[in-house]
């Protein structure tokens, strides 16, 4: 009798390499490992499938979904300007919708009654995998071993691994875990546990130290968007894909993008996070600039509760929610006229907008000037303020019937 599939997320890291062999062994189904390429730099991936195959799954599959994760949900995340807390980018949480939608696919594909992932019962990923799946295909199980299983540390963890000959590339001298993918870079655990420590410099490789950083002179970048999106450096036309890459080198070698910060998870307890989001950041920060010269008050101002709600709902594993879609169909009306350039200046870890223009600007030069040009008119001033006020006048001559003359 032929045994049940289940196809693993694999990563190549320690949870989910030693889950291969756990599912094996302890729920007696036939594993098939799908690592995804979302633009992760720190292992090749054709020794991840490899790896896989070795220690046991029947078919490790690779897929490299970098254009689709750039076109389909980055570009989201930058038009709604994402940034869980008003700090993270949210890196980690945009990869895991777009590897559950594989994860469902490879499922069908190879009739599997199981999905399992290697997520921790404390943290937020296995919020975004499980619910992710249940919207996709409610029907499918899924199952959680780092959950399950007794291996309660990591050093445990490497134990079995070593007992069974897994080749795993965490040792007890370099216990970080580490996510990354095109839009950034994720560290924990070890040291980093400790929120008074200062992060030991070898865990960062996409950003210098800003105060160690190559130039000693700013340098500038002018980024050009359309209806929202990048698509040219320094006047020079590139993919969104190319863009963000080129600036995480651009920004990573000023020293901009590190983020240390105490972070609420879902799960309800504070975590000590370390990002690295040099493009990322850079590219929030640009649009977040061309917005205020394009975007009309009202619609700028409800947006900014519209991005916060967006990332919480990203944050929090809602990405196939229905009010997730909403909000998409929000934010994209808000970018059509978002076109235009920005200019930023980078040093020593810094990096501010200096420079912006739109052809659909609404900044009026005349209408801002304190020059002989003005053409605001100043006496139509008065009775503006006089109606704007007239609400609060009112309130306060009633708080004087109670005594209230004057109070705040």
């Amino acid at each position: 009798m032929a045994k049940d599939i289940c196809v693993l997320a694999y990563s190549g890291g320690l949870d989910t390499s030693v889950a291969i062999q756990w599912l094996m062994e302890h729920k007696n189904v036939d594993v098939v490992a799908l690592a995804i390429d979302v633009g992760q730099e720190r292992q090749d991936l054709e020794l991840v499938r490899a790896k896989a195959l070795t220690i046991g799954a029947v078919e490790s599959v690779v897929k490299d979904v970098r254009e689709e994760f750039v076109e389909e949900f980055l570009a989201k995340a930058l038009k709604a300007n994402a940034l869980y807390e008003n700090k993270y980018p949210l890196v980690s949480a945009m990869s895991r919708p777009i590897i559950v939608k594989h994860l469902v696919q490879e499922a069908h594909r190879v009739g599997a009654r199981y999905i399992a992932h290697g997520c921790t019962g404390k943290g937020n990923d296995q919020v975004r995998f499980e619910v992710g799946i249940a919207a996709l295909d409610p029907d499918i199980e899924v199952i959680a071993p780092v959950r399950e299983w007794d291996l309660k540390t990591r050093e445990q963890e490497m134990e079995y691994a070593t007992a069974r000959g897994i080749p795993v590339p965490t040792t007890k001298a370099n216990p970080y875990s580490i996510d990354d993918n095109l839009w950034g870079r994720a560290i924990e655990c070890g040291i980093l546990e400790d929120p008074w420590v200062e992060p030991p410099a070898d865990i960062y490789t996409m950003t210098n130290d800003a105060h160690f950083a190559a130039c000693d002179v700013p340098e500038y970048v002018e980024l050009s968007f359309e209806q929202g999106l990048p698509i040219a450096l320094n006047g020079e036309t590139k993919s969104f894909h190319d863009i963000i890459t080129e600036l995480n080198t651009f920004a990573g070698r000023h020293g901009f993008g590190r983020i240390d910060m105490i972070e609420n998870r879902l799960v309800g307890l504070k975590s000590r996070e370390i990002y690295e989001v040099p493009g990322a950041l850079t590219l929030i920060s640009a649009h977040k600039a061309l917005e205020d010269l394009c975007l009309e008050r009202a619609v700028l101002h409800y947006k900014l509760g519209i991005e916060q709600t967006w990332a919480d709902l990203v944050y929090n594993g809602l990405w196939f929610s229905p009010l997730k879609e909403a909000l998409d169909g929000f934010v994209e009306t808000t970018q059509k006229l978002v076109t235009g350039d920005v200019r930023l200046r980078f040093f020593k870890g810094s990096c501010v907008v200096v420079g912006r223009r739109s052809p659909y600007s609404l900044y009026d030069y005349d209408l801002a000037t304190y020059d002989a040009t003005d053409t605001f008119d100043h006496t139509a001033a008065k009775g503006f303020v006089q109606l704007w006020g007239l609400p609060t006048k009112v309130w306060a001559r009633q708080r004087r019937k109670v005594g209230k003359d004057g109070e705040v």
